[in-house]
């Protein structure tokens, strides 16, 4: 990565991966929705919970990410040359 707004961009991308795969976690909805609420919908969310749980996995897989590009195990830009 070559600067911050790189990084950035990376770190947003996978935070937004990372929180549709943490949503799910302990669901629950109630067994008799109030009347107008939808019977999928989560009787408690804990969003800010979930919130704080994306943003250290999302860092721990951007770390992995700049690792391996800092390293040149995989380089990005070979990649992308050899596309075109």
């Amino acid at each position: 990565m070559d600067n911050w707004v790189t990084g950035a961009f990376v770190y947003v991308v996978v935070w937004w991966v990372v929180l549709f795969a943490v949503l799910p976690w302990g669901v629950r909805t109630p067994e008799t929705p109030e009347p107008g609420m939808a019977s999928s919908a989560p009787e408690n969310p804990r969003i800010l919970r979930k919130f704080m749980i994306t943003s250290v996995v999302a860092l721990l897989v951007w770390l992995v990410i700049f690792g391996v590009e800092r390293s040149g195990i995989i380089s990005f830009r070979d990649m992308a040359r050899d596309m075109m």
